[in-house]
């Protein structure tokens, strides 16, 4: 059993405050990214650049090891890390992306976000789904 309230226990208060926040952030975000769009630049030095791709790789490394860990035990919260390694797998394809140069750069990170990253974000997504039982 997921440690998470479910729709059951939840009721209808359950999905009436998750929507409530789901539209709150959407309400916010949307005007947000649409001022980053005009307001950032086009290119910037960025001095962390290295911090931010191993925290990210790894924390997609962390998940799938929490993943694992809990699929051995056969524990229906591994559903919890399972989707946030797709989750994880999919910024990272999408930074891979945006991040690289033109040319051979950009054209190995596309191909390495089509045969890997997405179809591995995928394949978490559904497992996730079928593990919480949304797959019906």
């Amino acid at each position: 059993m997921l440690l998470l309230p479910t729709p059951r226990s939840g009721g209808p208060a359950l999905f009436a405050v998750g929507r409530l926040v789901a539209l709150l952030v959407t309400t916010v975000l949307v005007p947000w990214c649409v001022m980053l769009w005009w307001q950032l630049p086009v290119t910037e030095e960025v001095p962390n650049w290295r911090v931010g791709w191993v925290g990210l790789d790894g924390a997609v490394a962390v998940t799938a090891a929490a993943s694992a860990f809990l699929l051995r035990r056969e524990d229906p919260r591994a559903a919890l890390p399972v989707t946030a390694t797709g989750t994880l797998l999919l910024l990272d394809a999408w930074f891979d992306i945006c991040t690289s140069r033109p040319g051979p750069e950009r054209v190995l990170a596309v191909v390495e976000g089509a045969v890997a990253e997405l179809p591995l974000a995928c394949g978490a997504i559904g497992l996730a789904l079928v593990l919480t039982g949304w797959h019906r």
